[in-house]
């Protein structure tokens, strides 16, 4: 236990033989259970997984017999923690990039009530621009601007970390059956906190590479696939969050921003239509253009003000 709060581990693993054994070993010892659900791995992650288990009774094995993807291996470890009644549940993954020396930090918070959520942020340590592989880096900035406009939690950053603590009342809450099963999965969890106005923080943690893991994700092809499930998603907070449950005009500005952004291309390409055309830009046609697209600028600016408004109370 750790400061009287019961604290499972969910640790989802998928082809982890090379670091699962390291993960366990340096488990800390206030941990009271670690469920690892082995996603249908393809190497000895499951039976190495057993094989602590004859050492460690703290171990719950859950293996699946078709990949479900991480986010599919978190929900059912989630769900067993929900319904075994622990208090704070703790996501590490198995390929060992997550520091448990990092672990109180990351529960003190959600143990105190100052918030039922904390996330691991690599970025606040100087280091991270060193440590983590450009491309990623880059691909994390992108994802954690498109993540703040999604989900509405404008103060949190490092979207993509997966180092996280949950209090029972998520838990209890949200339907796991729901929440995104591929690489998506912390920027869906973090629209679905959203919808219930649960509080959000960052915590800093120690980014950790370079140690024998290796990652099935393709930065190019996950931006695109992330970005369209982010503007899916976004639609659905917004219906979810400020049209059936609580009625807020942000939706007026962000129909208008959309509306004027669709009208700004139309315009755009008509204008360079024309100038293509007859050689130049009739003066009618460029106002059109630039009133539209300061209109879009202006009501998206202002939808994700209100929006931001809304919830700063959710620090």
């Amino acid at each position: 236990m750790y400061k009287d709060k019961t604290i499972a581990v969910v640790i989802p693993c998928y082809n982890e033989e090379t670091q699962i054994e390291q993960v366990i070993h340096t488990m800390p010892d206030y941990v009271d259970k670690i469920v690892i659900v082995d996603d249908c791995s393809e190497d000895n992650t499951a039976k190495l997984v057993q094989n602590c288990s004859q050492n460690d009774s703290r171990i719950e094995l859950i293996k699946h017999n078709q990949n479900r993807g991480c986010g599919g291996a978190l929900a059912t470890g989630y769900i067993w923690v929900k319904d075994n009644n622990y208090d704070i549940a703790v996501r590490m993954d198995g390929d060992g990039q997550m520091d448990p020396n990092d672990l109180k930090s990351l529960l003190d918070p959600v143990v105190n009530e100052e918030t039922d959520y904390a996330k691991g942020n690599r970025l606040f340590t100087g280091e991270a621009f060193e440590m983590i592989p450009k491309s990623r880096y880059f691909g994390n900035a992108v994802l954690t601007l498109l993540t703040k406009i999604a989900s509405g939690y404008w103060h949190v950053a490092d979207s993509q970390s997966g180092y996280t603590a949950m209090n029972s009342k998520i838990l209890n809450t949200l339907d796991w059956r729901l929440m995104y099963t591929r690489y998506g999965q912390p920027n869906h969890l973090l629209i679905m906190l959203n919808i219930y106005n649960f509080r959000v923080r960052d915590v800093s943690v120690k980014p950790i590479y370079g140690i024998g893991e290796k990652s099935g994700m393709k930065v190019r092809k996950v931006i695109f696939t992330l970005s369209w499930l982010l503007l899916k998603n976004f639609f659905w907070r917004m219906k979810e969050k400020y049209f059936i449950r609580d009625f807020h005009p942000l939706i007026f500005f962000y129909f208008l921003g959309f509306l004027f952004s669709f009208l700004t291309v139309f315009l755009f390409a008509r204008l360079f239509y024309k100038w293509w055309l007859i050689g130049s830009i009739p003066p009618i046609n460029a106002l059109a253009a630039m009133f539209s697209f300061l209109g879009a600028s202006l009501f998206s600016l202002f939808a994700m003000w209100f929006d931001m408004e809304a919830n700063k109370g959710l620090k």
